[in-house]
């Protein structure tokens, strides 16, 4: 059913975004407005920016959702996601900055004098960013689906047009200010509702949290199924639909009787107040697995503890290396300020990080309805109306709706600029036009994958690109900045071991191989033993090829570990201020 005011909430954010980043029309006009804005962003404004970008569809439903089907071990995902940051700010902003550069391709190869290192570079912005964009996508899917009552496709599209229309017309000049702005209206949309949530509203103990998940509907509910379902009931359940169960057509009134059924795809079912609620096939549901501190795939007990351990790895070391927060570092005015940048976005992206947790205990203590539907994603954007109604419960619902959208668009905004600043600048021959001609291609095939990956939790998508990002850049960037050996050797094999089997390892995980034990969460997980790999073959292949160091090894690490004034810019760096 349509909510009249959150679809003019998202549209509102989605024109508010549009007529912003079409203002970069008229400021954004060389290459290094488009790539890196002018490198003059202040401290303050460009934490904000970063912010944005990085507090995407995973941050902003993905969390929430995921903890909210699989268990509190699924909040070790924003643990990472900000501490993250606190090993960025430590080992790579203040280098990275003094170094200048455009690309993270721009410095594979100004600092191991390797242009063969930077196409591989370059191959590993698309392969992090497509898979992190994609399910930018996904969320705008399921956000319109469930605001509008319409197909998913409509959000995946109108997230590629206005994403795609605002990067290729001012590029990162045009859209630092976007992100800011957006970064501000997320974290209004989730900090109200989850206060009010919490403090205004009845709802069980939250106590009884650990507990099974809730016996029985405590609103009259409609349940659409986007997927064919298999439910269970303990007792004779009467419901309203519209769609097919056991495989017959059903329109009106219909008894479940006690056992299995049958839900098809499109179905929707309105379960009565203090209707038991059925169970769900595949469903974390008891109460001792949801409130464990680790984190089970998919609700199995495989081996928790290795996989809150893959997860750890491929958050806090994916942050290192996700190239569109690692060329916003260079946007800033010098290496003092891109280290103020990052303990700013350290407490912004930690302020943010609060909330998921309340909206996915909440979820489990009020909104059954999910499990049911597999729509656990959503969970941020049902909640107000459930809980709340009326005219109240639709306000706090359209300021939701608006903030997931920000989230999408923010986020999509930065990986866009990424892929399309590492297509024009490392292999296109550079300039503006061959900028907007990236943008344009890249914004239209990643919106027709978005299409493609509808049932894939929004979350573990993005798990997937931190853990290729970890086993790539990560490593060339802490190899690059602190270890003089480095050889171009070494990151070659690091970046094509590391990158090229986490890359293979999600493939094969979303091809359906591995369903259980170590295979599951070797393929699930890879960041555990892919990070290590990565390490081992830089370090390994640099020492088998000393005489492939930079002959200007010296001057190199000066201009990254000397403060501004107390060195000679570097001559022969492209694009370095």
């Amino acid at each position: 059913m349509t909510a009249p005011l959150s679809v003019a909430a998202v549209v509102v954010i989605t024109v508010a975004t549009a007529v912003i980043g079409m203002r970069g029309m008229r400021v954004a006009r060389t290459q290094a407005d488009f790539l890196v804005a002018a490198r003059q962003v202040p401290a303050l404004l460009n934490a904000s920016a970063i912010s944005g970008e990085y507090l995407s569809a995973a941050s902003f439903l993905g969390i929430a959702g995921l903890a909210m089907l699989e268990g509190l071990g699924a909040l070790w995902y924003a643990v990472g996601y900000a501490a993250g940051y606190l090993v960025l700010l430590a080992t790579v902003a203040a280098p990275l900055r003094r170094f200048g550069a455009y690309t993270i391709p721009d410095f594979a190869e100004g600092r191991l004098a390797s242009p063969r290192l930077r196409r591989w570079a370059t191959v590993m912005v698309l392969v992090i960013c497509a898979f992190y964009l994609i399910p930018q996508f996904n969320g705008a899917g399921i956000t319109l689906q469930a605001t509008l009552g319409g197909p998913y496709w409509i959000g995946v599209v109108v997230l590629g047009v206005v994403v795609t229309a605002g990067i290729a017309s001012g590029g990162m000049k045009g859209i630092t200010v976007v992100q800011a702005f957006l970064y501000w209206v997320k974290v209004t949309a989730i900090a109200l509702p989850a206060v009010v949530l919490v403090l205004a509203v009845s709802h069980p103990p939250l106590g009884t949290v650990g507990g099974p998940a809730p016996a029985t509907f405590t609103h009259a509910t409609d349940v659409r199924f986007p997927d064919a379902t298999r439910v269970t009931v303990d007792r004779a359940v009467t419901v309203t639909g519209t769609g097919t169960v056991d495989g017959r057509p059903v329109r009106g009134p219909l008894v479940l009787r006690p056992g299995g059924h049958t839900v098809a795809a499109g179905t929707s079912l309105r379960f009565p107040a203090g209707t038991p609620a059925p169970d769900v096939s595949g469903a974390t549901r008891s109460g001792s697995s949801w409130a464990s501190p680790l984190l089970h795939l998919g609700g199995r007990p495989d081996h928790p503890l290795a996989a809150t351990y893959g997860i750890l790895l491929a958050t806090v070391f994916g942050a290192m290396g996700l190239p569109h927060i690692l060329v916003r570092f260079y946007t800033n005015r010098d290496g003092q300020a891109a280290r103020r940048t990052t303990a700013f976005v350290l407490l912004l992206v930690s302020t943010f990080y609060l909330f998921p947790a309340v909206f996915a205990v909440l979820g489990r203590l009020e909104a059954p309805a999910l499990y049911l539907s597999g729509r656990t994603d959503s969970v941020v954007l049902a909640l107000p109306r459930l809980m709340v109604g009326g005219i109240g419960g639709e306000l706090l619902a359209a300021l939701v709706a608006a903030g997931a959208f920000a989230a999408f668009l923010s986020t999509s905004s930065g990986l866009l600029i990424a892929m399309a600043g590492a297509l024009s600048h490392d292999i296109m021959g550079r300039g503006v036009r061959a900028f907007r001609a990236s943008a344009l291609v890249l914004g239209a095939a990643v919106t027709a994958a978005g299409l493609l990956v509808a049932s894939v939790p929004i979350n573990v998508l993005v798990g997937w690109a931190f853990a290729v990002a970890a086993s790539s850049f990560c490593p060339l960037l802490l190899l690059g900045i602190w270890w003089p050996r480095l050889t171009r050797v070494g990151a070659m094999w690091g970046l094509a071991l590391g990158g090229g089997t986490s890359s293979l390892a999600v493939v094969a995980s979303l091809a359906g191989l591995g369903r259980s034990g170590w295979p599951a969460l070797l393929l699930g997980e890879p960041a555990i033993w892919t990070v290590p790999v990565a390490f081992l073959a830089m370090v390994v292949g640099s020492l088998l090829s000393p005489r492939s160091l930079p002959p200007n090894l010296t001057d190199l690490l000066a201009t990254m570990h000397l403060p501004e004034r107390l060195r000679r810019p570097r001559a022969g760096m492209v694009g370095q201020r």
